[in-house]
């Protein structure tokens, strides 16, 4: 059944399951916790991954979701995590914390708000959130801006570990931008939804900024109800 246009739009930014904190014993929480593993064996002297990009190639294939997950793991492995929802198009972040939204990344890029009075503190110890902030008309420049680049770098003097959350890579350009910036980038896919025209297109455009893929998030096995795979690469 095909949903009429206001019913796909409202199925857009609803909370995401934080499975890892509601059932952390659960198969699917195990394997955020193998996907955090990796990414901590990816870092090395010189090229230690503390900013770490969360994207797909299309809508609707969990990248909201791998990040959420993500951060309560590290979070609860006693890191100091940020997460910072940059997709300021269709932010989910603020919801599924249940966060106020009122003054987020848009906000600390266009008027000059502070990065630590902006962040908002949650019930998971170790994890704090930037949200979106009110939407922004120009994400792509926001993102692609110097005041994103003194962003970063001050997150990344502050935590151990930096998420950020990014609309698809073949959709918009801010993925791609945030991508040549950050330290990894993960691009999550989705069985039976992930086209492979897409995900083509999406290693292309990864690949032209240069960006550092550690690796494919695999996710909606249905054989397996959902659970979250990973497949690490260099």
């Amino acid at each position: 059944m095909k949903l009429r246009k206001n019913e796909r739009q409202n199925t857009k930014t609803k909370p995401v399951s934080l499975v890892s904190l509601v059932d952390p014993s659960s198969p699917v929480a195990e394997q955020y916790r193998t996907i955090r593993t990796n990414i901590q064996f990816a870092s090395s002297a010189d090229q230690r991954v503390k900013t770490l990009v969360v994207t797909s190639s299309g809508p609707s294939e969990g990248k909201s979701t791998t990040s959420a997950n993500l951060a309560v793991v590290f979070a609860k492995a006693g890191q100091k995590v940020l997460l910072v929802d940059a997709d300021m198009r269709k932010p989910t972040v603020y919801k599924t914390y249940q966060l106020n939204n009122q003054t987020g990344l848009s906000t600390v890029l266009s008027t000059g708000a502070i990065l630590t009075e902006s962040v908002q503190t949650t019930s998971v110890e170790n994890l704090s959130i930037l949200t979106s902030g009110p939407k922004a008309p120009n994400p792509s420049e926001l993102l692609g801006s110097t005041k994103m680049d003194q962003v970063m770098e001050e997150a990344r003097s502050r935590y151990d570990m930096v998420i950020f959350d990014l609309p698809p890579v073949v959709t918009v350009t801010d993925a791609q931008l945030m991508a040549s910036k950050a330290d990894g980038t993960l691009l999550v896919v989705r069985e039976n939804w992930t086209r492979k025209d897409a995900l083509n297109k999406a290693k292309e455009l990864l690949t032209m900024v240069q960006a550092r893929v550690l690796g494919v998030v695999y996710n909606g096995a249905e054989q397996s109800k959902d659970q979250a795979y990973y497949y690490y690469s260099d």
